[in-house]
């Protein structure tokens, strides 16, 4: 019991949900499935007889069974931290459990027990029983849609990237004020050069 308990804990919200709905379908199976009618033959009146789906235990009815145990079997060993493999994953399993126990039940309605003769009904434990696999079904979806992983946002390729925020306007001021031209550094005669003296010597000032 503390096992059950624990694992109870253990589980997510879905998970819990899915094992809900798979205890759901395995207790409709002990509900009236089936209404067999007979004729007495001394009185002559009819009567009605009410069978589970264990009354006539077919091939439908055993594979629901197994469903609905192997989920419970799986959700169990997942609580308990157990790593195993699942083509799908977890969610898309339940999924197509229960969509297969409802193509089952669905099924048999067009392929019911023999009543030696008699008609035979549908009881509501049959209605609730393809309800349970509709939402063991519609749980492990909810469950696949919360394992696939979520990829990450791309830019488009026509989207350009943002543009860099203008530069703030300098002040009038500022923009007045320009920086002085460097003048050229001027050439400077160095101590050991002399300075370059006229090859010819100057003429004589002209008389009267």
């Amino acid at each position: 019991m503390k096992r059950l308990t624990g694992a109870w804990a253990a589980m997510t919200r879905r998970q819990r949900h899915a094992a809900i709905a798979a205890v759901g379908l395995l207790v409709t199976m002990f509900l009236p499935w089936y209404s067999l009618q007979s004729v007495d033959r001394h009185t002559g009146t009819i009567e009605t007889k009410t069978i589970s789906a264990f009354g006539d235990v077919s091939f439908v009815e055993a594979a629901i069974f197994l469903v609905a145990a192997g989920v419970l079997v799986m959700l169990f060993a997942r609580a308990e931290g157990r790593r195993f493999h699942l083509p799908g994953g977890d969610g898309a399993i339940v999924m197509l459990a229960g969509l297969w126990a409802a193509l089952l039940i669905f099924y048999r309605v067009f392929d019911r027990p023999e009543g030696g003769g008699n008609p035979v009904g549908i009881e509501w434990g049959f209605f609730l029983a393809f309800i349970a696999a509709g939402a063991l079904a519609y749980t492990g979806w909810r469950m696949r849609a919360a394992e696939a992983p979520q990829s990450p946002v791309v830019r488009p390729r026509h989207e350009e990237p943002p543009a860099p925020p203008p530069r703030p306007a300098r002040p009038a001021a500022e923009r007045r004020r320009r920086p002085a031209s460097v003048a050229a550094p001027a050439q400077q005669l160095s101590l050991d050069e002399e300075p370059q003296r006229p090859r010819f010597p100057p003429a004589p000032p002209r008389e009267g």
